[in-house]
């Protein structure tokens, strides 16, 4: 369970159980179903007793309002309330997901935390309208909830770096051909579908199905807690640097970031010997 005792009542997070997979839904469509603190909480506490709840053995992770989720609420996080929580990352589950299977079911963006937290499920089943982006760089930051460790591995290296470095949304249909999506849907149907898959696994042995996944995800291809540690040590000075602050007024005064050139150091010394 997570050790944070806070007010949750604040969260923006529904739970039903439909045939023994267990349904969790963001539901702040008012906020594009952005994640706050309290909301990180909310999931975190979720999916801690989802694990230990023998009456389900999948979890299908979707939203409200027609897309999954924009990433951080950056009006929480210009307050101080971050929403990663020590130890488990991004919403409370892109550092560390839960143990038992999640499907992702996105409809519209997934964009910045919202990826990662795509990323973090086992699953993904989008409507073919659905898109998907890292666009932290537009903003001085990186996409450090686990999106820059888990794309290489998922998808070839030089669209890994398109996501990366550009920031631009890739349709849910190119990242189907790429083997990124599961299933392709119409709009309005991921939910239903990813139920059919969720409802598929239900159908194996539970203890089987826990196994498989920790056997993959302790393989060479997952991320293992030392790579978030080596990744914040990196990450860490970015958050706190000028290209975080600029990007951060850029976005609140809606304009485009002026960068200041980290050539210009470089240079000098070249120019002075010419």
């Amino acid at each position: 369970m997570t050790n944070e005792v806070e007010d949750l009542s604040a969260g923006g997070v529904r739970v039903t159980d439909r045939q023994g997979v267990r349904v969790v839904t963001i539901d702040r469509p008012h906020k594009r179903n952005a994640i706050d603190r309290s909301t990180a909480l909310q999931l975190a506490r979720i999916f801690d007793e989802f694990d230990e709840d023998d009456s389900c053995a999948v979890a299908v992770l979707t939203a409200e309002g027609g897309y999954f989720s924009a990433g951080a609420d950056l009006v929480s996080v210009s307050k101080g309330e971050l929403p990663i929580l020590e130890g488990r990352g991004f919403a409370g589950i892109t550092r560390r997901p839960p143990v038992k299977p999640v499907v992702a079911a996105v409809e519209g963006f997934a964009y910045a935390g919202g990826f990662e937290m795509a990323l973090a499920c086992d699953l993904i089943v989008a409507s073919r309208d659905a898109s998907f982006a890292l666009p932290e760089a537009k903003r001085g930051l990186i996409a450090a909830g686990g999106g820059l460790l888990r794309l290489p591995d998922r998808i070839p290296y030089h669209v890994a770096m398109e996501f990366a470095l550009l920031g631009e949304p890739v349709g849910a249909s190119r990242l189907y051909e790429l083997g990124l999506v599961n299933r392709l849907t119409s709009p309005g149907d991921a939910l239903e579908t990813a139920l059919g898959l969720a409802r598929q696994i239900t159908l194996s042995g539970p203890v089987a199905v826990r196994t498989a996944k920790q056997i993959i995800t302790a393989s060479r291809f997952a991320q293992s807690p030392q790579q978030f540690a080596d990744q914040e040590v990196i990450v860490a000075p970015l958050r706190s640097g000028p290209e975080a602050k600029e990007g951060a007024r850029a976005f609140v005064e809606k304009r485009p970031p002026a960068w200041v050139s980290t050539n210009a150091d470089a240079d000098a010394p070249e120019a002075a010997a010419q």
